[in-house]
């Protein structure tokens, strides 16, 4: 798996080994979201003896160490294949008579889903299983777009990607992956007025100027990438206390401090690692009800999530995956 985070469809399509017929993945499971990763750890010890690559991007797979390991295939991201064709890894892993099989959570959440799992679900011979996942995920997402297509009104959205890891503000989305989800949720992303393409950077200046409704920052645990970071440390068990203060902090950047979101508490943080994943939906649920709290009172991603857990995935449920800036669960 040219991607570590594909780990989390492993375990949903075959929960009682998921990893057994892994030979090598992206080492970013664990660099990038080190409380899933750990989740999966204490129950799976095994998966620290699985060889790993450097980085998510495809040129950190080394073609030699990845025809050593003789894999029957490699999954890569969709978005990583103009890479691995320009860095010959397609090339060397043909010549070896090794298929490559390209998916896609990323680029088109909602476009591409249902199809990567399936596509996953043949190569492992879990179809059943598969079809039994889509169905719930097409279930979950109509209880937002249905009751979404009497809506008239849509509060503008600002998505800042990764706050607190890096120095600078705003990364963000524009109609691609989270941009997209937000749309999906009955909200207008800044970023699609302003960015061409999935991702890219809001200046400062133009997050005050749009003064959006609603400020959405994702996070996770990044303390491999950044231990002194603000950035908001979520997932399965995270601190929310701690994750709140580190949000309070981030409001107080030039770019936040006359927003009229942050005025209005209306300050958001989710678990960065929703915007590569099938379990998106959840995500999808969530901020539907911040931005319509009204029309979603009686919605519960917490329980949605749980009967994710419980039905699928080989892992207890653990709260942690989102706060808000006044509140955990409001």
């Amino acid at each position: 798996m040219g991607d570590g985070p594909l780990a989390y469809v492993m375990a949903l399509l075959q929960p009682g080994k998921p990893f057994a017929n892994v030979v090598g993945w992206g080492d970013n499971f664990r660099s990038a979201d080190l409380g899933g990763y750990e989740a999966y750890r204490r129950r799976f010890p095994e998966i620290e003896q699985i060889p790993t690559f450097r980085g998510s991007a495809v040129g950190a797979i080394d073609a030699e160490l990845a025809i050593a390991l003789a894999p029957d295939v490699v999954i890569l991201n969709l978005s990583s294949r103009a890479a691995a064709e320009s860095s010959g890894l397609m090339n060397h892993l043909a010549q070896a008579g090794i298929a490559v099989v390209f998916v896609d959570f990323r680029t088109s959440m909602f476009g591409n889903t249902e199809r990567s799992i399936q596509i996953v679900g043949e190569l492992l011979g879990r179809t059943d299983r598969a079809d039994a996942f889509l169905q719930f995920r097409q279930t979950q997402i109509e209880r937002v777009t249905l009751p979404l297509t009497q809506v008239q009104s849509r509060p503008s959205v600002m998505i800042e990607r990764a706050a607190g890891l890096y120095d600078d503000c705003c990364l963000s989305y524009g109609d691609g992956n989270f941009g997209e989800l937000v749309a999906v949720a009955g909200g207008l992303n800044l970023g699609t007025r302003f960015l061409h393409g999935t991702f890219g950077t809001l200046h400062p200046e133009q997050v005050i100027e749009s003064d959006p409704d609603v400020v959405l920052v994702t996070g996770a645990n990044w303390s491999l990438y950044s231990p002194a970071g603000d950035w908001v440390n979520l997932g399965p068990g995270a601190d929310l206390a701690e994750g709140q203060a580190r949000l309070h902090r981030l409001i107080n950047r030039p770019a936040f401090q006359s927003l009229r979101a942050v005025k209005r508490g209306r300050v958001y943080a989710i678990w960065h690692p929703f915007y590569d994943n099938p379990y998106y939906f959840i995500a999808l649920q969530r901020v539907a009800k911040w931005l319509h709290p009204e029309l979603f009172a009686a919605l519960d991603p917490d329980a949605t999530f749980r009967e994710l857990h419980a039905r699928f995935l080989p892992v207890p449920y653990q709260p942690g995956y989102w706060l808000s800036l006044d509140g955990v669960s409001a």
